[in-house]
């Protein structure tokens, strides 16, 4: 929690929050007295919960930090977990998913759609999914085919918007006792592989999947830009359905298109060799 922090009042600037500056100000971001007085807290307890020596603060004082932090409804939800203020859920974790879900998949052929969990485990996929994906070697976890493999900077357009991202989800998915070993794990290995990854993590950066809008280079189509909606599974905690969608008339949409009858193409030449 200490470390969330002091991450998140370095990246926040005293305009952001309603405090004039002087010309001249060398602190970058929030200093530690201009938090405890926006909070309503003193300087010596602020000071003792970054650096850890306070563990229990109440909702109310969190609520007032986080207000002082100007934390959006992801990074706050974070912070309370980090504080142990959010119930657990007893719901135990699947990575199988539901045979009505893999059905309802399977009824989009013209629409990609994908199910992960909350450290980005590509769980489920349709056909349209698979094409969309095929450039990569592995398509078992998306934080690893952002960061290591090599068609991850080709793929994704904007490559360091999609690193931000999935280091933002991963750091949202650390504060949930049930998935915080596995993400410790993937987190080890994507600080090995790369140091944008450890630049990132550093942040402490927290947000989760909404909608939103893509640009991806498919290596057989080229530029296709695709709206997504994330759903979560209520009757599976931790997993997420994303669906993407070209608008209908433009050329993104009729990319899609040939892309399904390309892998439509292949899946026969594969069936009629076999």
């Amino acid at each position: 929690m200490g470390a969330f922090l002091k991450a998140r009042r370095g990246q926040v600037q005293p305009g952001d929050v309603g405090i004039g500056t002087l010309p001249g100000r060398r602190v970058t971001g929030l200093r530690r007295e201009e938090v405890a007085m926006l909070a309503g807290v003193s300087v010596d307890y602020y000071t003792r919960l970054e650096q850890g020596r306070e563990r229990n603060p109440s909702p109310a004082v969190l609520n007032a930090i986080a207000g002082a932090l100007d934390l959006d409804a992801d990074r706050r939800e974070h912070l309370f977990r980090l504080a142990g203020l959010v119930p657990t859920t007893r719901t135990p974790v699947r990575d199988t998913v539901d045979e009505s879900l893999l059905e309802l998949l399977a009824a989009w052929p013209h629409t990609p759609a994908i199910i992960i969990n909350r450290h980005l485990d590509i769980l489920a996929t349709n056909d349209l999914a698979d094409a969309l994906y095929s450039g990569f070697a592995e398509t078992g976890n998306l934080a690893m085919m952002t960061f290591v493999d090599p068609a991850g900077r080709e793929f994704f357009t904007d490559w360091e918007r999609a690193t931000e991202t999935c280091v933002a989800n991963l750091r949202r998915a650390l504060g949930h006792a049930s998935t915080h070993e596995r993400v410790q794990e993937l987190v080890a290995t994507l600080h090995h592989a790369s140091a944008e990854f450890r630049m990132l993590w550093a942040r402490h950066d927290v947000r989760g999947k909404t909608h939103d809008a893509k640009a991806f280079r498919h290596p057989d189509v080229g530029l296709v830009e695709l709206d997504y909606n994330a759903f979560d599974i209520r009757s599976a905690p931790g997993q997420q359905l994303i669906v993407y969608k070209a608008i209908t008339g433009t050329p993104s949409a009729d990319k899609l298109r040939l892309l399904e009858s390309l892998a439509a193409t292949r899946a026969r030449s594969i069936r009629d060799r076999a």
